[in-house]
């Protein structure tokens, strides 16, 4: 019995591609002609033709798609978007002002280019600083809702310098191609929200005693990014390899808004105010309102808190999310067009169930959602745990009626506590 090398045309049952022996692999498929393919090889091919069946179709995208280019009549003024923005979002009046701003600014120079006399026009990118469950993520989603282009959402605490364990930061725009049915075109002009993003923060003031792979050097890593510049991006996401057919993606034109509670950048603003955070200077130091210090805040202050100034620079729009009060609180519940109530009414409805919420009720609500800290999210958690038990009995009984009472509400919510 004769067996020649792997590189040979013979293989005496080693796979016919990469030359495997059948020892090595799950599985090895033998055809009646004495040629095999091992499990591996399948494997393999199998990725290299989904991928390059995905980048194919991705670059032969036309006009055929659900997110089609914006003209200058879909445009809405800065006014026109706040109010879109007052429908869906309570409060807030100053974030929506620079957002309805920065997110008109955006497409107007997209709409203008070429027609700016060789003036060249940066974008707008914004970042959205405050506590969390202040509506920073809701914001950002509602704008792509009104302008009809792409949307992702990614969380910066992910990222990881490339090479390292975790995702590359490439793969932010591999979910926004996902978002835009893989059309090239649309994910060009999409929005991109990096929630999380002061957990980007450098660890320590000096950056050279570690390798901070997973704080500054994602950072470095996002620079071209946000400025803009032509990325290879792996179609399915996830790492690169060199077999791997990509889609060219320009990011010149996609805005981003970055989000961040900055837990402890208060401390830096009232340094900076020569004041502490509880709102007492020194007699040359004017009085601050210290429930809202975050008012005062400035891109030095990023940097204090870890910023470097290269990423700080590419986004020039800064706004902060105001403390959410009980009012403001109270609104969220019910005003909105997709207010938590609502739908808990519209869900119950569905049954042919009609619902109602006692006046007092919704005052509890939010008391709790205080108590605990967590903004307009901890309202939606309460409303669950209060409203489970209704949700698991009531849709065997159509066509009734069910009122929640205070009573009701609290021997559910402290049980749940």
């Amino acid at each position: 019995m004769t067996q020649k090398s792997r590189k040979g045309t013979e293989h005496n049952g080693c796979c016919s591609f990469c030359g495997a022996d059948p020892s090595e692999v799950a599985l090895m498929f033998n055809s009646g002609t004495g040629a095999n393919i091992c499990s591996n090889c399948i494997e393999h091919g199998y990725e290299l033709i989904t991928e390059h069946g995905i980048a194919k179709k991705a670059k032969k995208r036309g006009g055929n798609t659900k997110f089609q280019p914006l003209t200058k009549e879909d445009l809405m003024r800065p006014d026109r978007i706040k109010s879109f923005l007052d429908e869906y979002v309570i409060g807030q009046h100053t974030a929506k002002r620079y957002m309805s701003v920065a997110v008109y600014n955006h497409y107007k120079r997209l709409l203008a280019k070429g027609k700016t006399n060789d003036v060249e026009l940066d974008k707008s990118n914004i970042v959205l600083v405050g506590p969390t469950g202040t509506g920073k993520t809701l914001m950002a989603r509602t704008i792509a809702r009104l302008l009809h282009v792409p949307f992702s959402i990614v969380d910066a605490t992910a990222l990881t310098q490339a090479g390292y364990v975790g995702e590359d930061v490439e793969s932010i725009l591999s979910r926004l191609l996902q978002a835009a049915d893989y059309d090239v075109e649309a994910a060009e002009r999409g929005i991109i929200f990096i929630d999380e993003i002061d957990k980007i923060a450098r660890k320590g003031d000096n950056p050279s005693i570690t390798r901070d792979v997973s704080g500054e050097g994602v950072q470095q890593a996002l620079l071209k990014i946000l400025e803009g510049t032509v990325v290879n991006v792996p179609p399915q996401g996830g790492r690169k390899h060199p077999d791997q057919q990509y889609i060219q993606v320009n990011t010149s034109n996609i805005l981003f808004i970055c989000g961040g509670a900055f837990d402890g950048i208060e401390k830096k603003i009232a340094m900076r105010l020569n004041t502490n955070a509880i709102g007492y200077g020194n007699s040359a130091t004017k009085r601050i309102d210290e429930r809202n210090i975050m008012q005062h805040i400035q891109p030095q202050d990023l940097r204090s808190f870890g910023l470097i100034p290269e990423l700080i620079g590419r986004l020039p729009v800064l706004t902060y999310m105001e403390p959410l009060e009980k009012e403001a609180l109270r609104s969220i519940l019910t005003e909105p067009k997709n207010s938590i109530i609502r739908q808990y009414e519209t869900l119950m409805a569905l049954d042919n169930i009609k619902l109602t919420f006692d006046d007092e009720v919704l005052d509890y609500i939010v008391d709790k959602a205080i108590e605990f800290k967590l903004g307009a999210r901890g309202l939606r958690s309460i409303c669950e745990a209060m409203m489970m038990d209704i949700m698991f009995d009531m849709p065997v009984t159509e066509g009734e009626e069910f009122r929640i009472t205070l009573e009701y509400a609290k021997s559910k919510i402290d049980r749940a506590a």
